[in-house]
This record gives C-alpha cells, structure tokens and sequence, in this order.
C-alpha cells in the first residue's frame, strides 16, 4: 500500500473513485483540476495498491479550519480500515498545518461514515437540510475540535 499526495497526472485515479463512489454527485473532471491547480488550499491524497487506487481524500486547510471535501473508498475495499487510514493521514496533516478544526458533511443515511467520524472525534453540530441536490437529503455538519486533530 502507497498513501501519497495527487496531483493533476492523477485524475483519472480520482475520477475513477468519484464515478464509482459518488455517481449521482456532480463533480466532474474539471472541478478537480481547478481544484488541484487552482486552489491553494485543497490537497488530496490516495491510497493505492501497486498502481491501482483503493481510495481518495479531499482536504482544504484554510489556516485555522480544515474541511474534508471528498472521502471515498472503492467498495470492494470497504471495510478493512482504509477510510480511516486516509482521514487520519489528513488530519496529521491539518495538524501540521496549523489547523485547530476539522468540519464536513455527510449524508445522514451514511451510517459507516458517520461511525468512522465519530470514532476520529467528530461531533454533528448541525443538520444541513435538502443538502444534496441530486435527491434533497440531508446531512450532518461534524466538527471536529481542540488538542491534536490527528490523535
């Protein structure tokens, strides 16, 4: 297993998980390119066995604040820790860069989420209502606060 940083040469890894993990959400090969180019505070980062990926994470820090954009993890390594091996590798880094808060959205019906979230500290402080366009659902806003965010 190789966890690195993703660049533009990586799209189409990304794109892969994004396609599969998140069909009906609209970002599109473009929006990752502006980000990864653009964007001074987003980072991503995959998981990958040999040169196939297992997985992507998204991850803006804005100097204080950190937000996770993007967790993805194909289906046929769910399960076996990955996830958590991604967000804790974004949260040492938040950490790193000074961040003292972590926040994202997740789907309230993404138990498996939510549960690795918790697990990792994160708190839901808010109910975002009608929150993904492609079928109105609503998500939990999870804030992760205070001491070392990685730990």
């Amino acid at each position: 297993m190789l966890l690195r940083a993703l660049g533009k040469d990586d799209l189409p890894l990304i794109m892969k998980v994004e396609k599969i993990c998140f069909p009906d959400e609209k970002w599109r090969e473009e929006d990752y390119l502006n980000e990864i180019e653009h964007n001074p505070f987003a980072h991503y980062y995959g998981l990958l066995n040999d040169d196939d990926i297992i997985g992507v994470i998204g991850i803006w820090f804005t100097y204080e604040t950190s937000t996770v954009t993007t967790l993805g993890i194909l289906p046929e390594y769910r399960g076996h820790g990955y996830g958590e091996v991604l967000l804790d590798h974004a949260l040492k880094k938040a950490h790193e860069y000074g961040c003292l808060s972590c926040d994202l959205e997740v789907r309230v019906t993404n138990e498996a989420a939510i549960h690795l979230y918790r697990k990792r500290g994160f708190v839901s402080k808010a109910l975002r209502k009608n929150y993904y366009e492609n079928n109105h659902e609503d998500a939990y806003l999870m804030i992760k606060e205070g001491g070392s965010l990685w730990q």
